[in-house]
């Protein structure tokens, strides 16, 4: 009998599983949202949710343990610096499933799981500050205008090439 197992084998041992469920974990976590089948994203909402409850924590203790299943540094920083954060008011609950269809190859149904709170990183954040302090200059009417003289002088060199 098979009481009281909940965990999805995804048929693989435990430390394949084990390995694929923190390397996934790891990509979600470096690009926000990830396209997988449903039951690898259903399989790893838990382990998600349960790294930013840690992260939410924030002591050292939690940031260890988050090491110890990541193997990544850099995930575990981001995820206490940024997704965390940007999590700290809701309960749980932290990923959003969303399904896509069948997979072409195989129709192994797909899906995208992501971060329910999209959290904007900073180095975007730096870069809409840069455009817009551009775009608050009066000059970037006159950039506006210099972009259709590009585009023409495109046009123009294809056209004398025929």
């Amino acid at each position: 009998m098979n009481h009281g197992r909940k965990v999805p084998k995804l048929q693989r041992d435990a430390s394949h599983r084990k390995a694929l469920l923190a390397n996934l974990v790891c990509s979600l976590i470096e690009h926000r949202r990830i396209r997988t089948t449903l039951a690898k994203a259903k399989a790893l909402r838990p382990v998600a949710e349960k790294l930013v409850t840690l992260g939410k924590r924030g002591d050292l203790h939690a940031r260890r343990l988050a090491i110890g299943s990541l193997h990544n540094k850099d995930a575990v920083k981001k995820l206490f610096e940024e997704i965390a954060v940007a999590s700290k008011d809701r309960k749980g609950g932290y990923t959003r499933i969303t399904k896509l269809g069948q997979r072409r190859s195989d129709s192994a149904p797909m899906a995208f799981i992501e971060w329910v709170d999209a959290y904007v990183p900073k180095a975007a954040k730096a870069k809409e500050a840069e455009v817009e302090v551009v775009t608050a200059e009066p000059e970037a009417p006159a950039a506006e205008a210099a972009a259709p003289k590009k585009r023409a002088t495109k046009k123009a060199k294809a056209e004398a090439a025929e």
